[in-house]
């Protein structure tokens, strides 16, 4: 196993090419940007295809063609170019195509758009969050692996951090396991046969004027195959110290490791506090945060928005314990995702003070 110091964005690029995606296509917005120059260093020369499109609109409809033909491809942006592939990411999984979308997230302002989609219809994407480089190389391959085995766009969350960082990193391939067969394919092979085939959000089913054509049993079928991907998907979290803790703190992505750092501390100096990271944002990690609930006093969340994964968070808890929102949008002049606030001392602080609270509240006895 061979490290290298890479950036984030140079390491999420090579765990593509190793994963085997062939075509890429995206247009330039920071903090995404340098994923796209990589792939274009880094596609050609294993025999694959790079696309800096016009916008995000034609990125997104080169990607679906690519993917169409069983090609493993991949495109992204960050939230603002995101808004304009809603429409496509929605006919994609209704239409049971394979892809795998980068959210270089600005802040953690992206999650409602990440989890519950901006597209019509009824439709989920996968959504997989690492905290840093090493953990979005295995989660780029990973993505890459439920994507096929699901055929249904799977989007790898980030941020400015994991974009920009460099870390020591091993990209090596990953074996997930066996794959099903893309026999779905459009690869123009059966074209002429009286066989040919048919890839669309409105169905498989030939539509001529003498053939009637119900478009309900299309729509059930890719809720019965949303259904069975969510059962089929094990979600993911990380959590720490939570046995005996009066609060715990819940946090994803870059602010989850900041979360952790600030809870192991704590922990060290005898304070009984506990931490859950969500890792697959859906299917949300609802069992491991209600587990880590059921003891404590209360439950805090730390996120760089307004408050939105909160509400997961509540669903999960059920009441269990109270729910704070210690987090808040946090954002450098640039906008582009910088956070000021994101500092081990000052979640610490945050946390204590919940802590605080709650001995207030009980009179001071614990």
């Amino acid at each position: 196993m061979t490290r290298r110091l890479l950036e984030g964005s140079e390491a999420i690029a090579e765990a593509m090419v190793v994963a085997g995606c062939r075509f890429f296509s995206g247009y330039p917005i920071t903090p995404f940007t340098e994923i796209l120059e990589q792939m274009a260093k880094k596609l050609p020369p294993v025999g694959g295809v790079c696309m800096n499109a016009e916008s995000e609109l034609e990125a997104i409809g080169m990607a679906w063609g690519a993917a169409a033909t069983g090609t493993p491809a991949a495109t992204g942006s960050t939230g603002q170019g995101l808004s304009l592939m809603q429409e496509s990411l929605a006919e994609l999984t209704m239409a049971g195509v394979p892809l795998v979308v980068f959210d270089m997230a600005r802040a953690q302002v992206d999650y409602f758009q990440a989890t519950r989609g901006g597209g019509h219809g009824d439709y989920r994407l996968i959504v997989l969050a690492p905290m840093d480089v090493s953990e979005a190389v295995h989660l780029t391959q990973l993505a890459f692996h439920l994507t096929a085995v699901w055929r249904n766009p799977v989007m790898v969350f980030g941020d400015y951090y994991i974009a920009h960082t460099f870390q020591s990193v091993s990209v090596e391939p990953i074996d997930f396991g066996p794959e099903p067969s893309r026999d779905w394919a459009l690869t123009g092979a059966s074209g002429g046969s009286g066989r040919a085939k048919l890839l669309s959000f409105l169905g498989s089913a030939k539509q001529r004027d003498d053939v009637g054509y119900d478009m309900s049993k299309h729509f059930l079928a890719r809720a019965a195959a949303t259904a069975e991907m969510v059962a089929g998907v094990p979600p993911m979290a990380d959590s720490g110290f939570t046995e005996d803790a009066d609060v715990v703190v819940v946090a994803f992505g870059t602010q989850g490791r900041y979360v952790r750092a600030a809870v192991q501390q704590m922990r060290a100096e005898g304070q009984r506090v506990g931490y859950v990271r969500p890792i697959t944002l859906f299917p949300f990690p609802t069992e491991a945060v209600a587990d880590a609930a059921n003891g404590a006093r209360a439950v805090a969340v730390y996120e760089n928005n307004q408050g939105q994964m909160i509400d997961d968070v509540r669903l999960a808890v059920l009441g269990r314990a109270p729910v704070h929102f210690i987090g808040g949008l946090s954002l450098d002049g640039s906008g582009f995702g910088i956070a000021p606030d994101l500092d081990v001392a000052t979640i610490r602080s945050r946390i204590e003070q919940v802590l605080a609270d709650l001995d207030v509240h009980a009179g001071g006895i614990r």
